[in-house]
C-alpha cells in the first residue's frame, strides 16, 4: 500500500515571512519549493533593519562618549572605521546566507532562484535565465514584500539622490546629507551619520516626527535631535530634490528655499510589490487600485483566493519583519490543516532604534484615555548614561493595560515585557505582584503601571 504524495506549497520570497513560511511547511509535512529572485533574507536582512543595525552598534560608543562629555565626566575621540565596519557587516551577511541555504536544505525545501512572472490555477511561472518554469502548487504562498516609496520629483536617481541601500553601504561618511522621511528609516540614519560628522538636515511632510506614533513622543524627538544639532523639520513639503550640474543633491521646499548637500536620502514609506499578473483572474482583490501601489487583501486566514495566502508586507496589515514570520508560519500550518481557527496574533512591537529609541505595542493614547506614565529622568540607569529625556505611558481600558508606549534610552529592551502585559490585558493587581529588578531600564515601566491613572488631555 502506498501512502499519498506530500500536499504541494509554493512559498514566493525569502524575506521573513517567506523564509519561515516554507520552513514551517516542511515542519508540517508540505512538499515546499521556495522562490526567491534576489538573496536571502529579504528587505530586512540585506537593506534594512540589520544593516542599521551594524552601524549603529559601530557608532554607539561615539554617542556615549557625547553622552559622558556633557556632564564633564570623560573626554576624548572615536574614530570608526567605516569601510571596516561595512566589510564586517557583508561578511556577517554571507554567513547568515549560507546558514539560511543549509537550513532550508536539511528541511528538504526546494530552492528556486527566479521571478515570479505570473499565476494560473494550480501553477506558479517562474522566470529565470530566460526560460519560464512552471510549478505546479496545492497552496501558494505569496511573501512579496513591499518597495520604497517614491513620489514625482522626490526618486532616487542613482547620483546624488538615494535610497536606502546605498547609503547604508556608504564606505566614507558624506560631509552632509538631506534626508526626507522621519519615520524608523530616516531617524535612526539621521543618528548614524551625525555620529559620524555629517551635517544632517531632516524633513517630512508629516506634521510631527516619527508620524505613527503617540504626539509626545514626536516632542521628545524633535528635543533630542535639536540637543543633537539635526536641523529636523516636521510639517515641511519637498517641491523637488535632484542631483544638480555640481553633483550635489539640491532639494527645494514648499515656499522657495533650497537645501543643498553633497547626498540625500529618500525614505517615505513603502509601496506594494508589483502586480502579480493573473492574480485578480483567480480572485485576488486589492486595496488600492493605482498600480503597482496595491496591498492585497486578505481574509482572516490570510487568504486572497482559494488556495493562496499573502502575508507580510504585501499584504499591508503590518510591515514589520516580525509580524511578516508570524504570518508566513500561520499561513504555512493553516495549509497543512494544523490551523483552522482566523489569524489572531495579538499586539505586534514595534521598535525605533536611533536615539531616542521608541518602543510601542498595542494602542496609542488618544484624549480621554485613561493613562499613567513616568519619566526616564529618575531612572537610575538612564542617569549613569546621561541620557534622561524621555517617558513611558501606560494607556487602560476597563481597568486592563491595552497599549504601553516608551521613549527614551534602551526604551526598545522594554518591549518583550511590554508586549506580554498588553497581550494579557494585565490589571494594576498584576502589575503589581510583579517584581522587577533593581536598577533596570524596566523600572520606567513599572513606575509608569503603578502611577495616578488620569485622564489624557
Amino acid at each position: 500500500m502506498t501512502s499519498s504524495p506530500a500536499k504541494r506549497l509554493v512559498v514566493v520570497g525569502a524575506g521573513p515571512g517567506g523564509y519561515d513560511a516554507a520552513l514551517a511547511g516542511a515542519a508540517a509535512g508540505l512538499a515546499v519549493t521556495l522562490v526567491e529572485r534576489g538573496k536571502l533574507g529579504g528587505t530586512c536582512l540585506n537593506w534594512g533593519c540589520i544593516p542599521t543595525k551594524h552601524l549603529l552598534a559601530a557608532t554607539l560608543a561615539i554617542e556615549a562618549l557625547e553622552a559622558q562629555s556633557r556632564q564633564k565626566l570623560a573626554s576624548g575621540a572615536v574614530t570608526v572605521d567605516l569601510a571596516a565596519v561595512q566589510a564586517k557587516k557583508r561578511k556577517l551577511q554571507a554567513a547568515t546566507h549560507a546558514a539560511m541555504a543549509k537550513r532550508l536544505e536539511t528541511a528538504g525545501i526546494r530552492l528556486v532562484s527566479g521571478n515570479l512572472a505570473g499565476v494560473a490555477p494550480g501553477v506558479a511561472h517562474v522566470a529565470a535565465g530566460g526560460t519560464t518554469e512552471a510549478i505546479p502548487f496545492d497552496a501558494l504562498i505569496l511573501a512579496l514584500g513591499s518597495r520604497a516609496a517614491a513620489f514625482p520629483g522626490v526618486k532616487p536617481d542613482g547620483k546624488a539622490v538615494l535610497g536606502v541601500a546605498p547609503v547604508l553601504d556608504f564606505n566614507e561618511a558624506p560631509k552632509s546629507l538631506l534626508i526626507v522621511g522621519a519615520g524608523a528609516i530616516g531617524l535612526e540614519i539621521s543618528e548614524i551619520y551625525r555620529r559620524l560628522g555629517t551635517k544632517v538636515t531632516l524633513v517630512d511632510a508629516a506634521p510631527r516626527l516619527a508620524p505613527a506614533e503617540d504626539p509626545d513622543v514626536a516632542k521628545v524627538v524633535a528635543q533630542v535631535m535639536r540637543r543633537k544639532g539635526i536641523d529636523a523639520r516636521a510639517g515641511v513639503k519637498v517641491e523637488s530634490l535632484v542631483t544638480d550640474e555640481d553633483g550635489m543633491a539640491r532639494m527645494t521646499l514648499a515656499g522657495g528655499e533650497t537645501l543643498v548637500a553633497e547626498k540625500a536620502l529618500v525614505a517615505i514609506g513603502r509601496f506594494a510589490a508589483t502586480m502579480v499578473p493573473g492574480l485578480a483572474e483567480l480572485g485576488a482583490t486589492f486595496a488600492d487600485p493605482a498600480p503597482n501601489r496595491a496591498w492585497i487583501k486578505t481574509d482572516d486566514a490570510l487568504r486572497t483566493a482559494p488556495g493562496i495566502y499573502a502575508v507580510g508586507d504585501c499584504n499591508g496589515r503590518v510591515l514589520l519583519a516580525h509580524a511578516a514570520s508570524s504570518q508566513g508560519v500561520y499561513a504555512a500550518r493553516h495549509a497543512a490543516g494544523l490551523e483552522t481557527g482566523p489569524y489572531a496574533p495579538g499586539p505586534i512591537p514595534g521598535c525605533y532604534y536611533g536615539v531616542p529609541e521608541i518602543m510601542r505595542v498595542g494602542a496609542i493614547a488618544a484624549p480621554g484615555d485613561a493613562v499613567s506614565e513616568a519619566a526616564f529622568v529618575a531612572n537610575p540607569i538612564a542617569q549613569a548614561h546621561s541620557d534622561t529625556a524621555g517617558f513611558a505611558r501606560v494607556v487602560w481600558r476597563e481597568g486592563k493595560v491595552t497599549g504601553i508606549t516608551a521613549v527614551g534610552h534602551g526604551a526598545s529592551t522594554m518591549g518583550t515585557l511590554a508586549t506580554v502585559i498588553v497581550s494579557g490585558g494585565w490589571t494594576r493587581e498584576r502589575c503589581e505582584a510583579l517584581v522587577f529588578p533593581h536598577p533596570g531600564l524596566d523600572e520606567t515601566l513599572r513606575a509608569a503601571l503603578l502611577a495616578e491613572v488620569k485622564t489624557k488631555a
